[in-house]
């Protein structure tokens, strides 16, 4: 109601708009008092001026893709105290919500002639510690210079991104140069009994890949034939690239604009996102906090 007044004060006056309304003039003069100066506002009204600012800043530093949970708890990481329902209402009040995942699109392709290993993971998709179990998946994204082609490695502990790549084609050397950049990262121990996981997919069972994980000494496992739920958590963590970023800042130009937005999201999601499995923390910090716990004893001796 006090909206339609600032709207039609001007054309109709403030009492005769009032003696329509089921409003007192008084009331409306109050607000509009308020408005002038913030100070005479009530004290939940200058609470949740003050909280509305940090929600809007939380809600632009993260993608602008955090909900009203995600907001609430980095908030609360933050040291600000608030209640969760009250994060839901401002956030309606500012029309900020977050996003929603939708259908995606399967891009495996398997040759059955060729030999791949048998599934050792079994839709088991936990570990212990870091550098035990890494999935490997692609997608793809259009762009107006035609398809381009994301490889992503995540290593299941924490669900951090330990290597990715960008490429105009799907070859086996494109999701190699990920693993590459896995190793490199990692530089897990041999025969520290490291498992990487993938589908079926022609470029990760061809004989340059395979011959690769040998070489460093780590065991593959190849899930069944179109069965996106033996390579869950990769899907899931794909599935967030192309709601968070793809489907949100397309239309995309070219694979250097694909690839520079990709950079920029990896580093947010292994940092600064949190992520809800491994309790509401980035998973650079939880992995911190893993190998904190190995130290302690440590110091304590």
């Amino acid at each position: 109601m006090i909206a339609f007044v600032d709207d039609h004060r001007t054309t109709y006056g403030v009492e005769p708009i009032c003696r329509v309304l089921p409003i007192a003039p008084s009331t409306y003069y109050a607000h509009v008092a308020q408005r002038c100066d913030p100070a005479r506002s009530s004290l939940r009204t200058q609470r949740d001026n003050l909280l509305k600012a940090e929600i809007r800043r939380v809600h632009a530093e993260h993608f602008g893709v955090y909900g009203v949970r995600k907001v609430w708890h980095q908030l609360r990481r933050e040291g600000t105290a608030v209640a969760r329902c009250t994060v839901a209402r401002l956030m309606r009040q500012l029309g900020l919500r977050g996003v929603v995942r939708g259908k995606e699109t399967r891009t495996t392709l398997s040759d059955k002639g060729a030999p791949c290993p048998t599934d050792k993971v079994n839709r088991h998709f936990r570990a212990s510690r870091p550098n035990l179990l890494w999935l490997s998946d692609f997608t793809y994204v259009a762009t107006w210079q035609g398809f381009v082609h994301v490889a992503f490695i995540i290593d299941a502990y924490a669900r951090r991104i330990v290597g990715w790549r960008v490429s105009r084609t799907a070859h086996a050397g494109f999701v190699l140069d990920a693993l590459e950049q896995a190793l490199h990262d990692r530089r897990p121990v041999r025969s520290a009994g490291l498992m990487h996981h993938s589908d079926r997919g022609v470029q990760y069972v061809s004989i340059r890949y395979t011959e690769r994980l040998a070489e460093a000494g780590i065991e593959p496992s190849v899930g069944s034939v179109g069965d996106s739920y033996d390579n869950a958590l990769a899907e899931s963590v794909i599935g967030l690239f192309k709601t968070e970023v793809i489907r949100r800042r397309g239309p995309w130009r070219s694979l250097e604009a694909v690839e520079f937005t990709t950079l920029a999201w990896v580093d947010w999601f292994n940092n600064r996102r949190l992520l809800g499995p491994i309790g509401n923390i980035p998973p650079a910090e939880a992995e911190e906090r893993y190998y904190a716990q190995l130290e302690a004893p440590a110091l304590a001796a």
